[in-house]
Protein backbone atom coordinates (compact mmCIF):
# COMPACT_ATOMS: atom_id res chain seq x y z
CA UNK A 1 0.00 0.00 0.00
CA UNK A 2 1.39 3.42 -0.91
CA UNK A 3 1.54 6.44 1.38
CA UNK A 4 -1.21 8.05 -0.67
CA UNK A 5 -3.40 4.95 -0.32
CA UNK A 6 -2.89 5.03 3.46
CA UNK A 7 -3.82 8.71 3.69
CA UNK A 8 -6.82 8.18 1.45
CA UNK A 9 -8.10 5.29 3.48
CA UNK A 10 -7.70 7.23 6.73
CA UNK A 11 -9.64 10.24 5.45
CA UNK A 12 -12.35 8.05 3.97
CA UNK A 13 -12.51 5.88 7.07
CA UNK A 14 -12.86 8.80 9.49
CA UNK A 15 -14.73 11.48 7.56
CA UNK A 16 -16.70 9.01 5.48
CA UNK A 17 -18.39 7.31 8.42
CA UNK A 18 -22.18 7.69 8.52
CA UNK A 19 -23.65 9.45 11.55
CA UNK A 20 -27.12 9.67 13.03
CA UNK A 21 -28.69 12.68 14.79
CA UNK A 22 -32.04 11.67 16.29
CA UNK A 23 -32.92 9.54 13.30
CA UNK A 24 -31.35 11.83 10.69
CA UNK A 25 -28.86 9.62 8.87
CA UNK A 26 -25.88 11.50 7.46
CA UNK A 27 -23.74 9.81 4.82
CA UNK A 28 -20.53 11.26 6.26
CA UNK A 29 -19.12 13.53 8.97
CA UNK A 30 -18.79 16.71 6.84
CA UNK A 31 -21.25 19.58 7.21
CA UNK A 32 -21.48 22.93 5.48
CA UNK A 33 -21.31 25.73 8.03
CA UNK A 34 -23.95 28.49 7.92
CA UNK A 35 -22.66 31.57 6.11
CA UNK A 36 -24.72 34.68 5.35
CA UNK A 37 -24.69 35.33 1.60
CA UNK A 38 -27.39 38.02 1.02
CA UNK A 39 -28.52 36.73 -2.39
CA UNK A 40 -32.24 36.55 -1.58
CA UNK A 41 -33.90 39.81 -2.71
CA UNK A 42 -36.84 40.73 -0.47
CA UNK A 43 -35.96 37.72 1.67
CA UNK A 44 -36.92 35.12 -0.94
CA UNK A 45 -34.34 32.48 -1.95
CA UNK A 46 -34.38 31.82 -5.68
CA UNK A 47 -33.11 29.22 -8.11
CA UNK A 48 -29.53 30.47 -7.72
CA UNK A 49 -29.65 29.80 -3.96
CA UNK A 50 -31.05 26.32 -4.56
CA UNK A 51 -28.30 25.57 -7.08
CA UNK A 52 -25.62 26.93 -4.72
CA UNK A 53 -26.58 24.54 -1.93
CA UNK A 54 -27.23 21.64 -4.30
CA UNK A 55 -23.69 21.95 -5.71
CA UNK A 56 -22.28 21.40 -2.20
CA UNK A 57 -24.52 18.38 -1.68
CA UNK A 58 -23.44 16.96 -5.03
CA UNK A 59 -19.87 17.70 -3.98
CA UNK A 60 -20.12 15.29 -1.06
CA UNK A 61 -21.31 17.35 1.92
CA UNK A 62 -23.35 15.19 4.28
CA UNK A 63 -25.28 17.93 6.07
CA UNK A 64 -25.90 21.48 4.89
CA UNK A 65 -26.75 24.12 7.48
CA UNK A 66 -28.17 27.07 5.58
CA UNK A 67 -27.25 30.67 6.06
CA UNK A 68 -29.15 32.36 8.87
CA UNK A 69 -32.82 32.89 8.05
CA UNK A 70 -34.99 35.45 9.81
CA UNK A 71 -37.89 34.24 11.92
CA UNK A 72 -41.28 35.96 11.80
CA UNK A 73 -40.61 38.90 14.10
CA UNK A 74 -40.32 42.46 12.82
CA UNK A 75 -37.05 43.11 14.68
CA UNK A 76 -35.42 39.83 13.64
CA UNK A 77 -33.40 41.04 10.66
CA UNK A 78 -31.22 43.83 9.35
CA UNK A 79 -31.05 43.16 5.59
CA UNK A 80 -33.55 42.94 2.74
CA UNK A 81 -31.30 40.40 1.02
CA UNK A 82 -30.98 37.86 3.82
CA UNK A 83 -33.61 35.15 3.42
CA UNK A 84 -36.62 34.94 5.69
CA UNK A 85 -38.18 31.75 6.99
CA UNK A 86 -41.75 32.96 6.92
CA UNK A 87 -44.26 34.06 4.32
CA UNK A 88 -45.58 32.10 1.36
CA UNK A 89 -42.98 33.22 -1.18
CA UNK A 90 -39.96 32.66 1.04
CA UNK A 91 -41.13 29.25 2.23
CA UNK A 92 -41.85 28.18 -1.35
CA UNK A 93 -38.30 29.20 -2.24
CA UNK A 94 -36.90 27.24 0.69
CA UNK A 95 -38.95 24.19 -0.27
CA UNK A 96 -37.26 24.24 -3.67
CA UNK A 97 -33.86 24.54 -1.97
CA UNK A 98 -34.54 21.47 0.16
CA UNK A 99 -35.74 19.52 -2.87
CA UNK A 100 -32.61 20.42 -4.83
CA UNK A 101 -30.31 19.35 -1.99
CA UNK A 102 -32.14 16.06 -1.56
CA UNK A 103 -31.98 15.40 -5.29
CA UNK A 104 -28.19 15.83 -5.04
CA UNK A 105 -27.96 13.30 -2.20
CA UNK A 106 -27.59 15.66 0.77
CA UNK A 107 -29.44 16.56 3.95
CA UNK A 108 -30.31 20.13 4.91
CA UNK A 109 -31.45 22.12 7.96
CA UNK A 110 -32.26 25.84 8.03
CA UNK A 111 -30.59 28.03 10.62
CA UNK A 112 -33.30 30.05 12.38
CA UNK A 113 -32.09 33.51 13.38
CA UNK A 114 -32.99 36.65 15.29
CA UNK A 115 -30.21 39.25 15.33
CA UNK A 116 -31.45 41.06 18.45
CA UNK A 117 -29.68 44.25 19.45
CA UNK A 118 -27.05 43.98 16.73
CA UNK A 119 -29.66 45.47 14.40
CA UNK A 120 -29.63 49.24 13.90
CA UNK A 121 -32.68 51.46 13.93
CA UNK A 122 -34.20 51.72 10.45
CA UNK A 123 -32.48 48.61 9.05
CA UNK A 124 -34.04 45.65 7.36
CA UNK A 125 -37.40 44.61 6.02
CA UNK A 126 -39.28 46.37 8.84
CA UNK A 127 -37.39 49.64 9.41
CA UNK A 128 -39.86 50.99 11.97
CA UNK A 129 -39.29 48.07 14.33
CA UNK A 130 -36.88 48.84 17.20
CA UNK A 131 -33.73 46.86 17.90
CA UNK A 132 -34.49 44.50 20.79
CA UNK A 133 -32.52 42.56 23.36
CA UNK A 134 -32.80 41.15 26.85
CA UNK A 135 -31.90 44.45 28.50
CA UNK A 136 -31.87 47.11 25.79
CA UNK A 137 -28.07 46.99 25.49
CA UNK A 138 -25.73 46.56 22.54
CA UNK A 139 -22.74 44.20 22.51
CA UNK A 140 -20.62 46.82 24.24
CA UNK A 141 -23.11 46.99 27.10
CA UNK A 142 -24.34 50.44 26.07
CA UNK A 143 -28.05 51.38 25.85
CA UNK A 144 -29.67 50.45 22.55
CA UNK A 145 -33.20 49.71 21.49
CA UNK A 146 -35.94 48.06 23.48
CA UNK A 147 -35.67 45.68 26.44
CA UNK A 148 -37.96 42.73 25.79
CA UNK A 149 -41.03 42.34 27.97
CA UNK A 150 -42.40 38.95 29.00
CA UNK A 151 -45.01 39.28 26.25
CA UNK A 152 -42.29 40.08 23.71
CA UNK A 153 -40.36 37.01 24.79
CA UNK A 154 -43.41 34.80 24.37
CA UNK A 155 -43.97 36.21 20.88
CA UNK A 156 -40.40 35.49 19.79
CA UNK A 157 -40.44 31.97 21.23
CA UNK A 158 -43.64 31.30 19.30
CA UNK A 159 -42.01 32.61 16.11
CA UNK A 160 -39.11 30.17 16.47
CA UNK A 161 -41.59 27.33 16.98
CA UNK A 162 -43.61 28.31 13.89
CA UNK A 163 -40.45 28.43 11.80
CA UNK A 164 -39.42 24.97 12.98
CA UNK A 165 -42.86 23.58 12.13
CA UNK A 166 -42.63 25.23 8.71
CA UNK A 167 -39.22 23.64 8.18
CA UNK A 168 -40.61 20.18 8.81
CA UNK A 169 -43.68 20.86 6.68
CA UNK A 170 -41.53 22.05 3.78
CA UNK A 171 -39.28 19.02 3.64
CA UNK A 172 -36.23 19.99 5.71
CA UNK A 173 -34.37 17.38 7.74
CA UNK A 174 -34.16 19.32 11.02
CA UNK A 175 -33.47 22.84 12.27
CA UNK A 176 -30.57 24.74 13.76
CA UNK A 177 -31.21 27.56 16.25
CA UNK A 178 -28.64 30.36 16.06
CA UNK A 179 -27.53 30.89 19.64
CA UNK A 180 -24.01 32.18 18.90
CA UNK A 181 -21.89 35.22 18.00
CA UNK A 182 -23.78 37.83 20.03
CA UNK A 183 -27.18 37.52 18.37
CA UNK A 184 -30.43 37.45 20.33
CA UNK A 185 -30.29 34.03 21.98
CA UNK A 186 -26.63 34.61 22.80
CA UNK A 187 -27.46 38.07 24.18
CA UNK A 188 -29.53 36.28 26.82
CA UNK A 189 -26.64 33.93 27.58
CA UNK A 190 -24.11 36.75 28.01
CA UNK A 191 -23.91 38.75 31.23
CA UNK A 192 -22.73 41.86 29.36
CA UNK A 193 -26.00 42.10 27.44
CA UNK A 194 -28.33 40.38 29.92
CA UNK A 195 -28.85 42.43 33.08
CA UNK A 196 -32.36 41.21 33.74
CA UNK A 197 -33.56 40.68 37.30
CA UNK A 198 -36.47 38.36 36.42
CA UNK A 199 -36.29 34.64 35.67
CA UNK A 200 -34.42 35.26 32.41
CA UNK A 201 -31.41 36.86 34.10
CA UNK A 202 -28.97 36.16 36.90
CA UNK A 203 -26.65 33.17 36.96
CA UNK A 204 -25.65 31.35 33.80
CA UNK A 205 -28.35 28.69 34.14
CA UNK A 206 -31.03 31.38 34.48
CA UNK A 207 -29.65 33.23 31.46
CA UNK A 208 -30.18 29.99 29.52
CA UNK A 209 -33.93 30.05 30.25
CA UNK A 210 -34.85 31.94 27.05
CA UNK A 211 -33.02 29.43 24.87
CA UNK A 212 -34.40 26.54 26.90
CA UNK A 213 -37.97 27.73 26.35
CA UNK A 214 -37.30 28.13 22.62
CA UNK A 215 -36.03 24.55 22.45
CA UNK A 216 -39.05 23.30 24.38
CA UNK A 217 -41.44 25.18 22.09
CA UNK A 218 -39.67 23.93 18.98
CA UNK A 219 -39.72 20.36 20.26
CA UNK A 220 -43.46 20.63 20.87
CA UNK A 221 -44.04 22.01 17.37
CA UNK A 222 -42.21 19.27 15.44
CA UNK A 223 -42.15 15.49 15.35
CA UNK A 224 -40.18 13.69 18.08
CA UNK A 225 -37.70 12.43 15.45
CA UNK A 226 -37.12 15.86 13.88
CA UNK A 227 -33.61 16.94 14.92
CA UNK A 228 -33.04 20.19 16.80
CA UNK A 229 -29.49 21.58 16.70
CA UNK A 230 -28.33 24.56 18.75
CA UNK A 231 -25.34 26.64 17.71
CA UNK A 232 -23.29 28.12 20.55
CA UNK A 233 -20.10 30.15 20.79
CA UNK A 234 -17.94 31.63 23.47
CA UNK A 235 -16.74 34.44 21.15
CA UNK A 236 -18.87 37.37 20.01
CA UNK A 237 -18.76 39.49 16.88
CA UNK A 238 -17.05 42.28 18.83
CA UNK A 239 -15.15 40.14 21.35
CA UNK A 240 -13.20 37.19 20.00
CA UNK A 241 -11.70 36.32 23.40
CA UNK A 242 -14.96 36.45 25.35
CA UNK A 243 -16.01 33.45 27.43
CA UNK A 244 -19.57 32.66 28.42
CA UNK A 245 -18.14 29.91 30.59
CA UNK A 246 -14.75 30.32 32.23
CA UNK A 247 -14.45 26.63 33.10
CA UNK A 248 -16.16 23.29 32.50
CA UNK A 249 -18.43 23.68 35.53
CA UNK A 250 -19.91 26.90 34.16
CA UNK A 251 -20.25 25.34 30.72
CA UNK A 252 -22.10 22.40 32.26
CA UNK A 253 -24.49 24.78 34.05
CA UNK A 254 -25.29 26.44 30.71
CA UNK A 255 -25.70 23.21 28.77
CA UNK A 256 -27.64 21.02 31.19
CA UNK A 257 -31.06 22.71 30.86
CA UNK A 258 -30.65 22.94 27.08
CA UNK A 259 -29.87 19.25 26.77
CA UNK A 260 -32.81 18.36 29.00
CA UNK A 261 -35.12 20.60 26.94
CA UNK A 262 -34.48 18.55 23.83
CA UNK A 263 -31.38 19.69 21.93
CA UNK A 264 -30.24 16.74 19.83
CA UNK A 265 -26.87 18.19 18.79
CA UNK A 266 -24.76 21.20 19.68
CA UNK A 267 -22.87 23.10 16.99
CA UNK A 268 -19.90 24.64 18.77
CA UNK A 269 -18.61 27.66 16.86
CA UNK A 270 -14.91 28.34 17.28
CA UNK A 271 -12.54 30.22 15.01
CA UNK A 272 -9.85 27.51 15.14
CA UNK A 273 -11.08 23.99 15.79
CA UNK A 274 -7.69 22.75 17.02
CA UNK A 275 -7.38 25.08 20.03
CA UNK A 276 -8.20 23.79 23.52
CA UNK A 277 -11.15 25.50 25.19
CA UNK A 278 -9.89 25.38 28.78
CA UNK A 279 -6.46 25.11 30.37
CA UNK A 280 -5.26 21.69 31.33
CA UNK A 281 -7.02 19.69 28.60
CA UNK A 282 -6.72 19.45 24.82
CA UNK A 283 -10.48 19.25 24.17
CA UNK A 284 -11.97 21.98 22.01
CA UNK A 285 -15.41 23.46 22.74
CA UNK A 286 -17.28 20.76 20.83
CA UNK A 287 -15.26 18.12 22.65
CA UNK A 288 -16.16 19.56 26.03
CA UNK A 289 -19.84 19.81 25.11
CA UNK A 290 -19.87 16.17 24.03
CA UNK A 291 -18.10 15.12 27.23
CA UNK A 292 -20.48 17.07 29.49
CA UNK A 293 -23.80 16.33 27.79
CA UNK A 294 -23.30 13.10 25.89
CA UNK A 295 -25.03 14.78 22.95
CA UNK A 296 -23.82 14.82 19.36
CA UNK A 297 -21.54 17.74 18.56
CA UNK A 298 -20.45 19.62 15.45
CA UNK A 299 -17.12 21.44 15.47
CA UNK A 300 -15.97 24.21 13.12
CA UNK A 301 -13.19 26.74 12.64
CA UNK A 302 -10.77 27.43 9.77
CA UNK A 303 -10.93 23.90 8.39
CA UNK A 304 -8.81 23.35 5.30
CA UNK A 305 -7.38 26.88 5.18
CA UNK A 306 -4.09 28.44 6.24
CA UNK A 307 -5.67 31.50 7.92
CA UNK A 308 -8.12 31.66 10.79
CA UNK A 309 -11.46 33.41 10.60
CA UNK A 310 -11.34 37.15 11.27
CA UNK A 311 -14.48 39.08 10.36
CA UNK A 312 -12.86 42.21 8.92
CA UNK A 313 -10.48 40.30 6.66
CA UNK A 314 -12.89 37.54 5.71
CA UNK A 315 -15.43 39.95 4.29
CA UNK A 316 -13.08 42.39 2.60
CA UNK A 317 -9.67 41.41 1.22
CA UNK A 318 -8.68 38.03 2.62
CA UNK A 319 -6.99 35.44 0.43
CA UNK A 320 -6.03 32.03 1.80
CA UNK A 321 -4.23 28.93 0.65
CA UNK A 322 -5.47 25.41 1.26
CA UNK A 323 -4.18 23.52 4.29
CA UNK A 324 -4.04 19.86 5.19
CA UNK A 325 -6.47 18.11 7.53
CA UNK A 326 -4.18 15.79 9.47
CA UNK A 327 -4.99 17.55 12.77
CA UNK A 328 -8.67 17.19 12.00
CA UNK A 329 -8.29 13.47 11.30
CA UNK A 330 -6.40 13.04 14.58
CA UNK A 331 -9.35 14.51 16.49
CA UNK A 332 -11.92 12.58 14.48
CA UNK A 333 -10.01 9.39 15.17
CA UNK A 334 -10.45 9.83 18.92
CA UNK A 335 -14.09 10.90 18.46
CA UNK A 336 -13.55 14.21 20.20
CA UNK A 337 -16.58 15.47 18.26
CA UNK A 338 -18.87 13.85 15.73
CA UNK A 339 -19.17 16.13 12.69
CA UNK A 340 -16.92 18.84 11.29
CA UNK A 341 -18.46 21.91 9.64
CA UNK A 342 -16.59 23.63 6.84
CA UNK A 343 -17.13 27.27 5.90
CA UNK A 344 -14.91 29.34 3.61
CA UNK A 345 -13.31 26.30 2.00
CA UNK A 346 -16.77 25.28 0.76
CA UNK A 347 -17.49 28.74 -0.59
CA UNK A 348 -14.28 28.41 -2.59
CA UNK A 349 -14.80 24.86 -3.81
CA UNK A 350 -18.15 23.03 -3.92
CA UNK A 351 -16.18 19.78 -4.33
CA UNK A 352 -14.16 20.26 -1.13
CA UNK A 353 -15.88 17.37 0.68
CA UNK A 354 -15.23 14.87 -2.08
CA UNK A 355 -11.62 16.05 -2.29
CA UNK A 356 -11.18 15.69 1.47
CA UNK A 357 -12.65 12.20 1.43
CA UNK A 358 -10.20 11.14 -1.28
CA UNK A 359 -7.07 12.87 0.04
CA UNK A 360 -7.14 15.65 -2.55
CA UNK A 361 -7.49 18.68 -0.27
CA UNK A 362 -4.35 20.15 -1.79
CA UNK A 363 -6.22 20.35 -5.11
CA UNK A 364 -9.10 22.35 -3.62
CA UNK A 365 -9.59 25.89 -4.87
CA UNK A 366 -8.17 28.56 -2.52
CA UNK A 367 -10.54 31.03 -0.88
CA UNK A 368 -10.53 34.75 -1.44
CA UNK A 369 -13.03 37.35 -0.26
CA UNK A 370 -13.97 38.27 -3.82
CA UNK A 371 -15.90 35.01 -3.95
CA UNK A 372 -18.47 36.54 -1.61
CA UNK A 373 -19.68 38.81 -4.39
CA UNK A 374 -21.34 35.94 -6.24
CA UNK A 375 -22.84 32.49 -5.65
CA UNK A 376 -20.36 30.00 -7.06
Amino acid sequence: MTVTDTATSRAARLLGRPFDINGLSLRNRIAMAPMTREFSPDGVPGADVAAYYARRAAGGVGLIVTEGTYIDHDSAGSSHRVPRFHGEAALAGWRRVAEAVHAAGGKIVPQLWHVGATRNEGDGPFPDAPPVGPSGLNLDGEPKGHALTSADIDEIIAAFARAAADAERNGFDGVELHGAHGYLIDQFFWNRTNRRTDGYGGDIASRARFATEIVEAVRAAVSPSFPVILRLSQWKANAYDEKLAADPAELDALLAPLATAGVDAFHASTRRYWLPEFEGDDLNLAGWIKKLTGKATVSVGSVGLDKQFTAAATFSTETTSTAGIDRLLDRMERDEFDVIAVGRALIADPEWANKALTDRVSAAAPYDAGMLRRLL
